[in-house]
């Protein structure tokens, strides 16, 4: 019952709760910014470049694959292929992600209240110092 009642009260602690509901929100929001990158942004920039679809860029490394085929099929066709289009993808979601978590960072260290550094042991002042060496001399 020991390790059970040590679960407990690790799980009842505010800060693995409050981890817990981080991680969830966090999954929940990339998600959402998958779908912002994959469904609004890419097709946006593709146009933008000639209607480009970037999932299916890649350059084919060993095999023979015919001009103009999905990146599905030439790797179903057993080419070896560097799919650098999901990367693209993926990389725009990161940079989106990283200036969204930048900016909650940011407005929480202005929300939150700043803590005051300990003031400085009061030491003796210059006049004290020179007067104790003074009459450290006159001895």
């Amino acid at each position: 019952m020991g390790m059970l009642t040590e679960f407990k009260e690790f799980i009842n602690r505010g800060n693995v709760l409050d981890l817990a509901v981080g991680v969830i929100i966090g999954g929940a929001f990339g998600t959402i910014v998958k779908s912002l990158t994959d469904d609004l942004i890419m097709p946006l920039v593709g146009r933008v470049f000639g209607n480009m679809d970037f999932s299916n860029l890649y350059v084919v490394l060993s095999g023979e694959v015919a001009p103009g085929t999905s990146l599905a099929a030439a790797r179903e066709g057993g080419a070896n292929v560097l799919a650098y289009g999901n990367f693209i993808s993926t990389f725009i979601n990161f940079l989106i992600l990283a200036f969204v978590i930048f900016q909650i960072v940011k407005a929480a260290n202005r929300l939150m209240p700043k803590k005051e550094a300990p003031a400085a042991p009061a030491g003796p002042t210059e006049v004290e110092l020179l007067a104790e060496i003074r009459d450290a001399l006159k001895k």
